[in-house]
């Protein structure tokens, strides 16, 4: 990665190094080679930017930047700063007065809210460790969908707003907001709508990040869903309805996220190893192998083995009668045994092909009394609701998330006929 030079025009007081002006050269000039010093200032500190590249060592990097022999010193607190753990691809900031050739300061971040700084004592180098602050704003992002919600959210949002990595957050968080009451490896229709507050974070050098979801609308297949994020003074916190209601459930409608349906429950269906019509009891859902599989709702597996036809398979029985089979797995999770306990969520397994299937896909059976059912028409209780002494807070959260939702200023444009997406944080609004 090229070096940037940046030349500091300081002053000297007391010891004590002072920044008096600041002169920035992100490039050369055009004049000159990089590395080259265009200005000649009295006192200068010059700014180099590098790259820790894959394969060697922070003594490597040290030393390309004029610090051999790189040494921790002992009076840096331990586990702060692990030179043999550091990744590949961290941005490291060397700082130099112009009157010496040994760096007098070393910045990198390895955290978005923290900035590693050492400076060097007489036994090594002493890590400190100092906050990078970052303000919330609320923004509004809506936009209809046409394939699923992910597609809307990346082709709706531009990098100026949210980047790639940060899109494929926010898409995985609102379907984790929603996985009780929306299937989106099926639901979504052409045209279902989706409205979402969310947190945008400035960092105090410029930069912008997705932090969080603070409130969601959906219309989904004639269907509306609604969910407020509230935090109540015991501590407990989540996402619940405008009536107060927990969005949780006792069973996630879909054991692997954010995945296509490759077939749906259906009296009859063609098998496709077996070539002959039977009935097909659950659903699958096509996903590249690999993909965890979760434990749909809290329960003691009941088996994980062999399952002839469905290959590697994972039943765990539940309350009230329910058990859930998970099939054609390519392995199981690691500590998964018979008779031990899992969570909702939990992940016990990975998507594969084994036993009777054609490709990668997880087969997902509910079964109530040992009769397969849909999860979809069976009663996955209610969620707990906002506890009464902390409905009148709740009331005045959800009031001031909505008039901030309806802020009609902001919109996003989605669609492969749609114009250039644009967003607006809601103007004067801190979280």
């Amino acid at each position: 990665m090229p070096r940037t030079v940046r030349l500091l025009s300081v002053a000297i007081a007391a010891g004590v190094l002072g920044v008096a002006a600041v002169l920035t050269l992100r490039n050369a000039w055009p004049w000159e080679r990089p590395g080259e010093h265009a200005v000649s200032v009295a006192a200068l500190l010059e700014e180099r930017s590098d790259t820790l590249r894959r394969g060697e060592t922070v003594s490597d990097l040290f030393a390309r930047n004029g610090a051999p022999g790189f040494v921790l010193s002992a009076q840096s607190p331990p586990g702060l700063f692990d030179p043999r753990r550091l990744r590949p691809g961290l941005v490291f900031t060397f700082l130099t007065r112009s009157d010496d050739s040994v760096p007098n300061r070393v910045v990198f971040r390895d955290a978005p809210e923290r900035r590693v700084a050492l400076e060097p004592l007489a036994d090594g180098w002493a890590a400190t460790a100092e906050t990078v602050r970052w303000s919330a704003t609320p923004m509004v992002l809506h936009g209809t969908m046409t394939s699923s919600l992910y597609v809307a959210l990346d082709a709706g949002i531009p990098d100026s707003v949210f980047g790639a990595g940060d899109r494929v957050r926010l898409a995985w968080d609102l379907a984790d907001v929603f996985a009780w009451q929306v299937d989106f490896t099926r639901d979504i229709r052409q045209g279902d709508r989706f409205r979402v507050l969310v947190e945008r974070l400035v960092s105090e050098e410029g930069e912008t990040r997705y932090g969080r979801i603070l409130a969601g609308d959906l219309v989904v297949n004639g269907s509306r869903f609604t969910a407020f994020r509230f935090a109540a003074e015991d501590g407990a916190r989540g996402f619940y309805d405008a009536e107060g209601r927990s969005l949780r459930r006792a069973f996630l409608l879909a054991p692997v996220q954010f995945r296509r349906i490759s077939s749906r429950m259906s009296s009859a269906r063609r098998h496709p190893i077996l070539g002959t019509v039977r009935r097909h009891q659950g659903i699958d859902y096509a996903a590249d192998a690999g993909t965890p599989v979760m434990a749909a709702g809290d329960g003691v597996v009941r088996s994980r083995g062999w399952g002839g036809g469905y290959g590697n398979l994972v039943e765990i029985r539940h309350a009230n009668g329910i058990t859930t089979r998970y099939g054609h797995l390519r392995g199981f999770a690691k500590g998964l045994a018979v008779g031990g306990r899992v969570e909702q969520g939990e992940v016990i397994g990975y998507v594969g092909s084994t036993g009777l299937s054609t490709a990668a896909h997880l087969h997902y059976e509910f079964r109530v009394n040992g009769v397969p059912r849909n999860p979809r028409d069976a009663d996955l209780g209610s969620g707990e609701p906002v506890p009464p002494a902390q409905r009148a807070l709740f009331d005045a959260e959800r009031s001031r998330l909505t008039r901030l939702m309806a802020i009609p200023r902001t919109f996003m444009a989605t669609g492969p006929d749609a114009a250039p997406a644009a967003s607006t944080p809601v103007a004067g609004v801190r979280e």
